[in-house]
């Protein structure tokens, strides 16, 4: 698995490389974009007139200079409520018409690393934290819907509005007022952009121990009944505290820094507004401007800072969202081990024969599984893998349905490699009833379909009575639409294998697979579902992974797994009478019931 340098890069590449992701939904949209633009001008356009409407008004309504009708007053008061409205109208329209493209990105962009962490394989999600990785993944996608917003609409025309501003007081008012706006701008930014940069460090360990905060409490909450069973209630909630002190002083660094980065911009703002209305009142007193200019220029300035503040808002705001996307895009760049050729073809399946050639597997260096592993399942016969714990077994099962690829050797069904066919394709033809089934939180009868999600509910209503699961159901108050719980908490370990096998019968694939299917099942319930595993597998090939080796007595044929290789096969009977290591395991199975049974 790799994954992508995203410390060194952040504040380097990394920004263009947002850019880039954003820049294909905004050439999608590009009409919407040009409406959302026009509407930008026009309100940047009335901002731009108000002061000179207000100049006017007030030099009109000056007793001592020329004085205009009373008709032309009410159109300079008209057309000054006409260009407030218009900035407001205008503004809101261009969101409204940009919010779809942002609310597009956001969709696409959420799917899209849906699908990305699905298609990642088996090792990222056993190593995976669920709650922090789901708080990253929202706090990514509304950082991306910030970045597009104002990028667009806050950076490119403040700075458009300050060169506006600074030319119109340059032309009506001499280089002194120019170069106090141009000066302060620079300075704010500057500082903005330093304080900011400081600050984003802040952020980013905020938002550690917020995902680490959630994780704690997603993980705590998932294991609920083991946290009662042990009693550790106390336990969890302080080790959710402790994270939850580590956010708090994350938070509080984070509220200090804010305050010195606020307070520093009010000064720069406070000492350049200064300074323009005391060159401006200079002016009035000495009668080169009206009171007028005065208001114009008081006007301006705080129109241009307003928009400053704000773009310092913006700033660090976008500073902050590229620090909640860094995870975003560093889980974009991570790249399954698994992953389809360029080639891959569809698995073909006529018979259903599974070959295992000479097959070599480890999932570290240091600790080998699979050695020199070979053998091959007819079409149509049942093959059962048994042997003691850590022996190989379900890793048998995950390099069947390529979880995994082979470190050396080839797995063949019907002699096609399947490292060379498409995973879907591959996935599609082989039905399993695992150790330990995980439902949806969601009605039984949408879980059984669930093997088969375009299935009608005729489908699905004989999938479960082949599964036997209808008597179950019928006792049910809600029936088939009663809710399982998270996980299937609110179903036995039987309940829940009968849906397992109603899932596989729906699915109807030509190769079964039964990964310890039994191993957490009472007696009782052991016996109803092998009856209906023996009944679904008939005509089938089969791998059966098993604990028990009282399952798997009617196998076709039986391979002990000891160590990584397959040290017997045979029949049942065979393998009793050749009293190597099935016999052994046998014999230990027998005095363990055995004792089983006299303590009873």
């Amino acid at each position: 698995m790799r994954h992508g340098n995203f410390e060194a890069e952040t504040e380097t590449a990394y920004n263009w490389r947002v850019l880039s992701h954003l820049w294909p939904f905004l050439r999608e949209s590009r009409r919407r974009v040009a409406a959302a633009l026009l509407c930008l001008l026009l309100a940047k356009g009335a901002v731009l007139v108000i002061p000179f409407l207000l100049k006017h008004l007030v030099d009109s309504l000056d007793t001592s200079g020329p004085q205009l009708p009373m008709m032309a007053i009410a159109g300079l008061v008209l057309a000054y409520g006409g260009a407030r409205f218009a900035n407001v109208f205008f503004g809101e329209l261009r969101d409204t018409i940009f919010g779809r493209v942002t609310e597009r990105a956001m969709r696409r962009v959420g799917l899209q690393v849906f699908r990305h962490v699905h298609a990642l394989d088996l090792d990222f999600h056993l190593n995976r934290r669920t709650g922090g990785l789901a708080r990253d993944i929202e706090r990514g996608t509304t950082g991306i819907s910030f970045l597009m917003r104002f990028f667009v609409f806050n950076i490119a025309p403040t700075l458009f509005e300050i060169a506006a501003v600074a030319i119109i007081l340059l032309t009506n008012y001499g280089a002194s007022f120019a170069a106090i706006t141009v000066l302060s701008v620079f300075i704010y930014g500057l500082f903005s952009l330093r304080a900011t940069e400081w600050r984003t460090q802040f952020v980013r360990e905020m938002n550690a121990a917020d995902s680490a905060s959630n994780t704690r409490a997603v993980d705590s909450l998932m294991n609920f009944e083991t946290v009662k069973y042990f009693t550790n209630e106390e336990f969890e909630a302080q080790r959710y505290d402790e994270e939850l002190a580590r956010w708090e002083l994350a938070r509080r660094r984070n509220r200090l820094s804010l305050f010195g980065l606020n307070g520093g911009q009010a000064l720069i703002i406070a000492l350049a507004q200064t300074a323009m209305i005391g060159l401006a009142a200079t002016g009035v007193r000495q009668g080169d401007m009206t009171l007028g200019d005065f208001i114009l220029i008081n006007q301006f300035m705080i129109q241009l800072f307003l928009p400053l503040n704000f773009l310092g808002f913006v700033f660090r705001e976008i500073k902050g969202s590229l620090a909640n996307i860094e995870k975003l895009f560093e889980l974009l760049a991570v790249q399954p081990s698994v992953v389809d050729r360029a080639d891959a073809q569809t698995l073909q399946v006529a018979r259903g024969e599974i070959r295992f050639e000479a097959v070599d597997f480890a999932y570290s260096e240091t600790r080998p599984i699979l050695r020199d592993v070979s053998f091959t399942i007819a079409p149509g016969e049942k093959v059962a893998v048994v042997g003691p714990s850590g022996a190989g077994k379900s890793t048998l099962v995950k390099l069947l349905f390529r979880f995994y690829d082979p470190a050396s050797g080839s797995i063949r069904i019907d002699g096609q490699d399947i490292g060379r066919v498409t995973q879907a394709s591959l996935r599609q033809v082989i039905g399993i009833v695992p150790q330990d089934t995980v439902l949806f939180n969601d009605s039984l009868f949408e879980n059984v379909r669930y093997g088969k999600p375009d299935a009608s509910d005729e489908q699905v209503d004989a999938a479960i009575r082949l599964a036997h699961l209808d008597a179950f159901i019928d006792s049910l108050p809600e029936g088939p639409d009663t809710l399982v719980g998270e996980r299937g908490l609110k179903l036995s370990g039987g309940e829940k294998q009968r849906v397992a096998i109603a899932r596989t019968l729906l699915k109807r694939p030509p190769i079964l697979v039964f990964d310890e299917a039994t191993s957490s099942l009472d007696s009782k319930s052991e016996r109803a579902i092998l009856a209906a595993l023996r009944e679904i597998s008939a005509d089938h090939t089969s791998l059966v992974i098993a604990h028990r080796l009282s399952t798997i007595i009617d196998a076709d044929r039986i391979l002990v797994l000891q160590d990584g290789q397959v040290v017997e096969q045979g029949k049942h009977r065979e393998l009793l009478e050749h009293n190597g290591h099935y016999a052994e395991l046998w014999q230990a199975q027998q005095k363990q019931r055995d004792a089983q049974d006299h303590s009873h």
